[in-house]
């Protein structure tokens, strides 16, 4: 049976339902905020208190010794912001300020998240009684049923981050990229220890985080990449930050939010791996003021569509040997117009684009329109090639709305680019094909997967074609016949109303 990458333990959707008890009780854009908030500090005094009784229980005295949980990459929490002292002031009517000063303590003891915790707990917006629920029901869950304390609230965390996406529509696209994306694009580029990550636009650091979960499966330690990432918009950096916290990620995400184009924060990076869900066709995005940055070795990106600045800036930043895996509205793949064709082809024909993956419709949360992943590399394996692969009908429904792959379809994308890269990998008519130079100059640059890989061939059934063409006319015949039925006894109904056709 194919593995569903949604699927879930429990804990998390036990959260999320908890979560919603606020709903309706403050603003919509508080919401998110107030629930990212307790989430992260439920994770961080859960994963304090099982060290602290560890310590405890090895009787050495070192319980209070902030290094004894530094060495384990675990919080050293204050006393005035453990969750038992949270949970012990529930109902009293000074509960928002309880968590506000909590927050405060935690951002005093770890610098790294100065200015990032939201403090917005005493609000009078709030109601303290329905906050009072909240924090019960966060008490209350049962946390015993396993050891990985750790990665259970990190995944709650994105888990809610997902929730969040869905309900917010369009700007949930702003801070979360669906799993299943982020999961092909990883699986592809496989990022190996010791490497740099870097993500120019890291909304809430999903990419991050399957980099290091991809590396601590192969045998690696999530410590051991260098993780550099962008985000402009503040609550989302404010996000990401506490994300990488919950992982153990220890991520330079720039000691502010910035606009990556006009305040490049790791302006001197060459990094090894860059994975990217940029914002689709920005408009008004400075060209004007950026005419002749040193990014634009292409050509100048148009105005109106900042696609083509986030690629070659993403070049730009890429080491000798650097790959990068980004989605890109289709739009990308053949525009000719304000000079993207010309940008287009430049890039092709400097034998940066290794392959082109187009992805189904209805991946996202908040956009319908049809997308691709770009995958291009310093250093191709196959010289003056490219694969070109179309996943449009792959995945599956999670519901009336939504799409997603399983593990399945992310391993046949990832293995069809390591038979392409060790040459080893034969066309497939409707899902895979390798284009040398001439062949994608022939298609005027465009790169589209469907103009290379043709459309799939259909299986023969045995049937002899006189044998269906009488089968299938005689099958049309009697639909011929039933629908005259049916308008004469409409006819006739009508008529017994005073309705005649």
């Amino acid at each position: 049976m194919a593995n569903h990458n949604d699927a879930k333990i429990g804990f998390e959707k036990q959260i999320w339902d908890a979560a919603c008890v606020l709903w309706g009780h403050i603003p919509a854009a508080e919401y998110r905020k107030v629930i990212v908030g307790l989430i992260f500090l439920r994770y961080i005094s859960s994963a304090f208190e099982k060290r602290y009784q560890q310590l405890v229980e090895e009787g050495d005295g070192f319980e209070d010794d902030k290094d004894a949980y530094a060495e384990d990459n675990i919080f050293f929490v204050p006393e005035d912001a453990r969750w038992s002292k949270i949970a012990s002031n529930a109902h009293a009517p000074e509960i928002g300020m309880v968590i506000d000063d909590a927050m405060r303590a935690i951002e005093k003891e770890n610098a790294a998240l100065k200015n990032v915790l939201p403090k917005n707990y005493a609000s009078p917006d709030l109601d303290k009684r329905v906050l009072g629920d909240v924090v019960d029901l966060f008490t209350n869950m049962d946390m015993s049923g396993t050891n990985e304390s750790k990665d259970l609230l990190g995944r709650t965390y994105e888990y809610c981050i997902q929730q969040f996406a869905a309900y917010e529509g369009v700007k949930g696209g702003e801070f979360y990229t669906p799993a299943s994306i982020v999961k092909t694009i990883v699986a592809i580029l496989k990022p190996f220890q010791n490497c740099r990550v870097y993500d120019p636009c890291c909304g809430s650091g999903g990419m991050f985080v399957q980099s290091a979960k991809f590396i601590q499966a192969h045998s690696g330690k999530r410590g051991e990449i260098a993780v550099y990432g962008q985000e402009s918009n503040a609550d989302t950096w404010k996000m990401a930050k506490m994300n990488m916290a919950i992982r153990g990620i220890d991520a330079d995400l720039g000691p502010y939010q910035a606009d990556t184009f006009f305040k490049d924060l790791h302006q001197t990076l060459k990094a090894d791996f860059i994975m990217a869900n940029p914002p689709f066709n920005l408009s008004g995005w400075g060209r004007d003021k950026l005419k002749d940055d040193v990014r634009w070795k292409y050509g100048t990106p148009p105005a109106g569509n900042a696609n083509y600045a986030w690629i070659q800036h993403m070049i730009h930043h890429l080491a000798p040997n650097g790959k990068l895996g980004l989605v890109l509205a289709n739009g990308a793949l053949s525009s000719q117009s304000s000079g993207e064709g010309t940008i287009r082809k430049n890039i092709v024909q400097a034998d940066l684009v290794e392959g082109i993956v187009a992805l189904p419709t209805q991946l996202f949360y908040s956009v319908t329109i049809p997308v691709t992943l770009w995958f291009i590399s310093k250093n191709k394996k196959q010289k003056g090639k490219t694969l070109f692969l179309d996943a449009r009908k792959m995945g599956y429904m999670v519901d009336r709305k939504h799409r997603d792959f399983t593990d399945e379809d992310v391993q046949k994308l990832a293995d069809a680019f390591s038979s392409f890269q060790a040459g080893t990998l034969a066309d497939v008519k409707g899902f895979c094909a390798v284009a040398d130079m001439q062949e994608i100059e022939e298609q005027d640059f465009i790169l589209t997967p469907g103009r290379y890989v043709g459309i799939e061939e259909a299986k023969d059934d045995g049937e002899p074609f006189e044998e269906k063409m009488t089968r299938l006319t005689s099958e049309l015949s009697g639909m011929f016949a039933k629908s005259h039925e049916l308008e004469d006894e409409i006819r006739k109904k009508l008529e017994a109303i005073g309705y005649e056709i």
